[in-house]
């Protein structure tokens, strides 16, 4: 029996799949700079050859500076959405208090997603001043708000919310009251306890008439 190749060789990649390489590293290579740099401060040079590639192979991929940084924001905020989604919809399907749950979300995320919070932040001063970038921020705001809708009103009819509120007005408030905390507890760690979100939460459940809420202590 021949022994194993210690050294197999790798399948070579096609044309297309090596230009979506190509294209993944300069988008990560682009998110770091940026985040660190900011968009004045970065420069492609530097992003081509942190990527390992030349200026060339930038502007193959990618049209201009501007076109780089909207997709990389794009396509960060794209795998964020889905992420939360999911944590989200765990959260309120099958934890007994899921507003403990989610609070510890919170937490975990505001201590992980820096980078990407610095990145936020770039881009929406870009916006301002650049309003055709703004329309990205609302399309992941609504993409957001899409997958996160039919998790909350399931949790709306689990608790029994009354009233006429809309599933996706209470997930747009929901969303708010996260980013909202998420920027001043990195501004300011102990104005934003632990366990804000978690009060916050049970605070907007019970103005929809929600009574004897999970992990209430009145």
């Amino acid at each position: 029996m021949n022994a194993p190749d210690p050294h197999p060789q790798r399948r070579r990649l096609t044309r297309a799949e090596a230009k979506e390489q190509t294209r993944q590293r300069l988008l990560e290579s682009a998110a770091r700079a940026f985040a660190e740099k900011g968009f004045g401060g970065a420069s492609l040079d530097e992003i081509s050859e942190s990527a390992g590639y030349s200026t060339g192979a930038l502007y193959a991929n990618f049209a201009n500076k501007e076109q780089l940084f909207m997709e990389v924001v794009a396509a960060r905020r794209a795998r964020a959405a889905t992420r939360r989604a999911e944590a989200v919809a765990g959260a309120l399907d099958e934890h007994s208090d899921p507003f403990d749950a989610l609070s510890k979300l919170f937490v975990q995320a505001a201590g992980r997603e820096r980078e990407f919070a610095a990145l936020q932040a770039e881009f929406w001063l870009y916006a301002v001043r650049n309003p055709a970038a703004m329309g990205v921020i609302a399309a992941s705001v609504s993409d957001q708000v899409d997958a996160l809708e039919p998790v909350v009103a399931r949790a709306m009819d689990r608790f029994g919310a009354a009233g006429d509120a809309a599933s996706r007005e209470v997930t747009m408030v929901m969303l708010a009251l996260f980013q909202g905390l998420m920027r001043q507890r990195r501004l300011d760690p102990h104005a934003v306890p632990d366990d804000l979100f978690a009060r916050a939460l049970r605070w907007l459940f019970a103005g929809l008439g929600v009574e004897d809420l999970p992990g209430d202590q009145q």
